[in-house]
């Protein structure tokens, strides 16, 4: 069939009765377009869009979305391709002409985050969701519920299984995705259906400012229908940067009538990925065995893509790298010279000083040091008449203590840190053995009992144990 540019042409200025075509600028097209387009401009520099379908079923989709596009350009923000005219093929199907909209195609993968034009789509997205069913309805366009939807899927999955294309890896996932009920409870709204960069025109007020970016128009509308609001965001997950996605949805969240289901990001990723499956099926229907091998391999190389995101992701050595705490600094503790004895200043500064109860020149500590044997005796628990007994004990050899001369006791005055006094009267360093008594002195002890019953010898029986009264203390009463 000819769809030579000059022909496409011929169509537009037959459709539409006063255009004269001064100029046609027709698309490139591929095998797996539904659509000829081209641009025509007349003669009174007016433009034109003509898409001229492929098959029946393209003609057919086509045809759907006439009435939709009639009712939906005085409902929407955004402008939409309406037609001015048809022309009939000899094959069958309409030819549609539509005035040009100005814009340019949106780069998805280079959206800016911000206020701006990413919030604007996102808010174009959410007028569209917002639209009254009805208009749908009117259209005679298709309607799902999300349990209906959910199984339409699961046959879809089913068919392209039995052609033996799709890797098993991709089954298993797509299968454990689609029987989880909870990922697909959501409120069916009115789609466009396939939301690319390349339907979506834009405009802005400024070229060297992304945020003075606006939506000006959205075309393709052949897939249209009331069905799960995820399928207008499957381009959107897999090509927009994280940060302006973020912006997106939160612009589309604050501009909903309804409250965004939670899942609904992940049956997005899902429809982008089972996308693969319709191109599959068209290209088995059609026979082209080149076409079938190449979506083929796309399918291999996105089983592969997707095994390798989930081995990194659950790689629990890389867990345990990101757990790991910081490790702290090591704190070097300072260098502590030594002190030189010869040094006065030093000694004096940290010489021992004489306890705070007692005079400068009062009676020496080791006075009242324990010995050993005092010690063992004072573990055991004073009696009453023991207590009392030890109080006296210790009130007179205080009072002893106190009638002591001060000169008796040498040690004292070697640590003693002398006050207004010649320095050169001061007495002689200690040797090490007076030191290390000074040291003992300095220390307070604690005060033991000089008298009291001795701590009785244990008996050891070789035989049962005799009686109470042979253990320490009994008395007969």
């Amino acid at each position: 069939m000819d769809r030579s540019p000059l022909f496409l042409a011929a169509l537009a200025s037959a459709a539409v009765p006063g255009l004269d075509p001064a100029s046609v600028e027709a698309l490139p097209g591929a095998p797996d377009h539904q659509y000829d387009v081209a641009f025509v401009q007349d003669t009174q520099h007016r433009r034109w869009v003509i898409r001229v379908p492929r098959s029946q079923t393209a003609a057919a989709q086509m045809e759907s979305t006439f009435a939709l596009l009639a009712l939906l350009a005085r409902r929407l923000p955004f402008s939409v391709p309406t037609p001015k005219g048809f022309a009939a093929l000899k094959e069958g199907g309409r030819a549609a002409i539509y005035p040009y909209l100005p814009g340019r195609n949106l780069d998805f993968g280079a959206l800016p985050a911000g206020p701006g034009l990413a919030a604007e789509l996102g808010r174009s997205i959410a007028a569209l969701h917002n639209t009254d069913h009805g208009l749908f309805d009117e259209a005679g366009l298709p309607a799902y519920d999300a349990d209906t939807y959910r199984t339409r899927r699961l046959t879809e999955l089913d068919r392209a299984a039995a052609t033996g294309h799709v890797p098993t890896g991709l089954l298993t996932r797509w299968e454990k995705l689609l029987e989880d009920v909870v990922l697909w409870r959501f409120a069916p709204t009115p789609t466009h259906g396939d939301l690319t960069g390349d339907q979506v025109l834009v405009v802005f007020d400024d070229d060297q400012d992304a945020s003075t970016g606006r939506v000006k128009a959205i075309t393709g509308w052949e897939d249209a229908k009331v069905a799960d609001p995820a399928d207008d965001f499957s381009a959107l997950v897999t090509q927009v940067p994280e940060s302006a996605l973020e912006t997106l949805m939160e612009a589309y969240a604050h501009a909903r009538s309804e409250r965004p289901d939670p899942h609904l990001l992940t049956r997005a990723r899902l429809a982008s990925q089972m996308r693969a499956l319709g191109d599959l099926m068209v290209a088995v229907g059609g026979g082209d065995r080149l076409l079938v091998e190449r979506h083929a391999a796309g399918l291999r190389r996105l089983d592969e893509q997707l095994h390798a995101e989930d081995e990194a992701t659950n790689d629990y050595r890389r867990q345990a790298e990101a757990a790991a705490r910081p490790v702290s600094p090591v704190v070097v503790p300072p260098v502590v010279e030594d002190v030189d004895e010869d040094d006065e200043d030093v000694a004096v500064m940290f010489a021992r000083t004489a306890d705070a109860d007692s005079d400068t020149n009062g009676p020496a500590a080791d006075d009242g040091a324990a010995t050993d044997d005092d010690a063992a005796v004072d573990q055991q628990p004073p009696t009453d008449e023991a207590s009392s007994a030890d109080e006296e004990s210790l009130t007179d050899q205080q009072a002893e203590d106190d009638v002591q001369p001060a000169d008796d006791d040498e040690d004292t005055d070697a640590f003693a840190v002398p006050v207004d006094e010649d320095p050169t009267d001061a007495d002689p360093e200690p040797t090490d053995a007076e030191s290390a008594d000074h040291r003992g002195a300095a220390t307070t002890e604690i005060p033991v009992r000089t008298g009291g019953p001795a701590q009785p010898d244990l008996l050891e029986f070789d035989e049962d144990d005799p009686g109470p009264e042979h253990e320490p203390g009994y008395t007969s009463r």
